[in-house]
């Protein structure tokens, strides 16, 4: 049984997509804007084995909130 998933989510604020394979070999590519969270999201992935893509958009002219925030969702 495969443990991945993608994702796709848009609000108002932002636009996530997300591919995740629970069972990987740590490779991660994180594009958010903002560089601190990508660099944790890169380091998530690498040292716990997790496969883990994250694209997204947000609103940071207003904030890194939003984005932060709908990644974790």
């Amino acid at each position: 049984m495969d443990r991945t998933a993608e994702i796709f989510r848009q609000t108002r604020e932002t636009k996530v997509k997300l591919s995740l394979n629970l069972d990987g070999t740590g490779k991660t590519s994180a594009g958010s804007g903002i560089g601190f969270f990508d660099h944790m999201l890169d380091l998530l992935g690498r040292h716990s084995l997790i496969d883990l893509t994250v694209h997204a958009e947000g609103d940071l002219q207003v904030d890194a909130h939003h984005t932060v925030e709908d990644v974790g969702i």
